[in-house]
């Protein structure tokens, strides 16, 4: 049965307007591994997601057609992306990373 009375409260993940926010689109903030430094995250589609990456927090390869976290440095450029599983960048905090880049 639908409902009679429409929603007032607002959705998670939406503002009060109904418009969904943008933030992802360009990247959210978030702390990065080390907990000192602040991340751009950005989500990734599986549909989106062609090219094979090697995440950093497992040293395992990203296939094309996996869905995955692409974060760097707020004050890193666009060579300091490094792309992540969804898991590994969830747990990056109680673990160590695996590889690093020079």
């Amino acid at each position: 049965m639908p409902r009679r009375k429409p929603r007032t409260e607002p959705q998670v993940g939406r503002s009060p307007e109904g418009v969904s926010p943008i933030g992802d689109v360009f990247g959210r903030r978030e702390a990065g591994p080390d907990s000192d430094d602040m991340y751009i995250v950005r989500t990734i589609p599986g549909s989106r997601a062609i090219k094979t990456y090697r995440c950093p927090g497992c040293d395992h390869e990203i296939l094309p057609g996996v869905a995955h976290i692409v974060a760097w440095a707020v004050d890193g450029g666009e060579d300091d992306r490094r792309h992540w599983h969804r898991g590994c960048w969830n747990g990056r905090r109680t673990r160590r990373i695996t590889r690093r880049w020079s």
